[in-house]
């Protein structure tokens, strides 16, 4: 089984779990994700970023929200609980080498797979500049973890409770015109990457882009991944995560992804109604 050790609550629906994962501990490769599921009488199944691992321990580091009814029933389990399944590494790792200047981006809780990468950036020998952006300066996460890789760490809020009063492209666009990146990583909500990709498209700076696709089984079969990039079908859990942001079909996908969105709030209001909690607690 798969012991959770350590349950840390970021915020009112965002939280960590270090859990007991020897094997994908040791082959986890930054930008690779797993599949989780809970077992029992619910069995569904939900992709999630390695947001950190220690292989001594053996252990991985998940970051979630709670959206839908595996989030909210993942999230009271407490420490010493098991997680009958856990599938992975899954995804193709991240293109990792000395590129010469990288800007990390990350929004929301996308700044959580964003670390590893930004780690690996600068091991390669990056020099490595990092943009994390929230809606308010509660639900910044990560910032003392971002800061041991870039000191000059830039932090936006959308309402200008913490760091800038600004959107992630702000700063990114400044980086882009005074500092000349080599490339860009871009991790948050799809509207975030697809204007991130945007911001860089006019600079010509690469730009990879972590897509959250619907996803079911993880290994191409199902199709529920399916993106359009550059014109050709692509399955994220098989093919990406990791895609050029300048090359996504990004209507396309946003399109899907909101197919199920009236289920999902049905379902997250549900949760907190059988959990007995007010919404905005997990």
């Amino acid at each position: 089984m798969n012991r959770i050790v350590k349950k840390e609550q970021w915020s009112p629906e965002v939280f960590s779990m270090d859990i007991e994962c020897p094997l994908v501990a040791r082959q986890h490769k930054a930008g690779q994700f797993i599949i989780l599921q809970l077992g029992g009488d619910f069995n569904e199944r939900i992709p999630l970023t390695v947001a950190d691992k220690d292989v001594e321990k053996g252990t991985i580091t998940i970051v979630f929200q709670t959206v839908g009814a595996t989030t909210h029933l993942l999230a009271r389990k407490n420490v010493g609980d098991d997680i009958p399944n856990i599938l992975g590494p899954l995804g193709h790792p991240t293109d990792i080498e000395k590129f010469g200047k990288v800007v990390c981006v990350g929004g929301g809780i996308g700044v959580a797979p964003l670390y590893p990468i930004a780690q690996a950036m600068k091991a390669a020998g990056n020099d490595v500049k990092i943009i994390i952006g929230a809606r308010t300066k509660n639900l910044v996460i990560m910032e003392d973890k971002m800061r041991s890789i870039d000191p000059d760490l830039t932090i936006v809020t959308d309402d200008g409770s913490y760091g800038r009063k600004a959107l992630v492209t702000v700063p990114l666009k400044e980086f882009c015109e005074n500092w000349h990146p080599d490339e860009a990583v871009a991790i948050g909500p799809p509207v975030m990457m697809k204007f991130c990709a945007l911001t860089t498209q006019p600079f010509g700076v690469k730009t990879v882009v972590s897509l959250n696709t619907i996803m079911i089984d993880g290994t191409g079969m199902c199709g529920g991944c399916r993106v359009s990039i550059g014109g050709q079908t692509k399955f994220v859990c098989v093919d990406g995560p990791e895609f050029d942001g300048h090359q996504v079909d990004w209507n396309n996908m946003l399109s899907r992804l909101g197919t199920f969105k009236p289920q999902e709030a049905e379902e997250h209001h549900r949760c907190h109604l059988d959990l007995g909690i007010p919404e905005g607690k997990a």
